[in-house]
């Protein structure tokens, strides 16, 4: 009995394993002939199917926005989502990006969970905020989060500019944060604070 539940001799074995997607998987020797022709499906036999999401190991947020709310029956509102129009064009293209001579309100702070980094520079002349600039190394939400804020900061008197908060930033921004990406947003505008207050 035990011989004939054993393992034939010469007889060929496959190791499986799970696949993800990402993995990067090489393919091994060519099989023989004949292995091939056992492969084979059977005439009538189920053909092979794509493994739907899950079994390649991605998660419902993997999924484009549109997709998820589509599944959900949600129709998404015109222009919503994470990256607005806004914060695509201020990430390629900051206005407000460099290095300022003169500025005398200087601060920089990192966010811990990202990394991202983000240095503001100040030009206060008779209580106005005369220029501001930011540099670092950031993602897009918080790189168009730090022009814009650069941007409101000009012109105003120090105690204005130091009062704005998040709502002005996203009324600029024009996007749906989720509140897990809300410290992007809300980093520059703590290290403009920090700046003006020291």
């Amino acid at each position: 009995m035990a011989g004939a539940l054993g393992r034939r001799a010469g007889a060929g074995y496959a190791d499986v394993r799970h696949v993800l997607a990402g993995d990067h998987v090489r393919p091994g020797a060519a099989a023989s002939a004949g292995r091939r022709a056992d492969r084979q499906p059977r005439a009538g036999g189920p053909g092979q199917r794509r493994a739907p999401l899950a079994r390649d190991g991605l998660s419902l947020p993997a999924l484009p926005r549109q997709r998820r709310a589509r599944r959900a029956g949600v129709t998404p509102a015109p222009g919503a989502g994470l990256y607005s129009d806004v914060i695509r064009e201020r990430w390629r293209r900051p206005r407000f990006r460099g290095d300022l001579a003169g500025a005398n309100k200087v601060a920089e702070d990192v966010n811990p969970l990202c990394g991202d980094r983000v240095r503001v520079m100040v030009r206060v002349a008779d209580g106005t905020v005369a220029a501001a600039r930011f540099t670092g190394d950031s993602c897009a939400i918080c790189t168009a989060s730090a022009d814009v804020v650069a941007e409101l900061l000009e012109g105003r008197p120090v105690h204005e500019a130091a009062s704005l908060d998040t709502e002005d930033v996203l009324g600029v921004l024009q996007a749906d944060i989720r509140p897990t990406r809300m410290r992007c947003v809300t980093l520059p505008i703590t290290v403009m604070r920090q700046a003006l207050t020291t």
